[in-house]
């Protein structure tokens, strides 16, 4: 195989990668670059095989866990009162910088709105912005 057809090789692999997104196909293609540039020198197919397969299970199992480590993070779940941050409330007593009460999923919490607002009438649409300790911090709108 010339050079030219490893760089052919090389440049569909990384393509298709673009489908996957699992890192594997990026290093056969980089093993592919590689063995485009040591064909330029060598002519024999066997040799050019094996370089090929040699760069690529090296980039595979060496370099592939960091990429994916750096680059593929898994979902952060929140739970607990980290979740209720975001959500829609409906203030049930007047809610200002002192106190009052909202629903949040159908339970009563105690609230506080943010400083410097104005108070907020029952029934009006506010979103939790923070939790301390059992209050739920309040902004007006959903």
């Amino acid at each position: 195989m010339a050079w030219w057809g490893w760089l052919i090789v090389a440049v569909v692999l990384s393509g298709a990668e673009a489908i996957g997104g699992e890192f594997v196909l990026l290093m056969l293609g980089g093993g592919a670059v590689v063995t485009t540039v040591f064909a330029l020198g060598v002519g024999s197919l066997w040799l050019q095989l094996l370089v090929f397969a040699i760069v690529s299970l090296i980039l595979v199992f060496g370099l592939r866990p960091q990429l994916k480590r750096h680059f593929i993070r898994p979902a952060q779940i929140r739970s607990g009162v980290d979740a209720l941050i975001g959500s829609p409330a409906t203030v049930i007593s007047t809610v200002d910088a002192s106190g009052g009460q909202v629903k949040i999923g159908g339970e009563v919490w105690s609230a506080v709105g943010l400083e410097n607002e104005r108070p907020l009438p029952p029934g009006t649409p506010v979103t939790v912005v923070e939790v301390r300790g059992a209050t739920a911090v309040v902004m007006w709108g959903p």
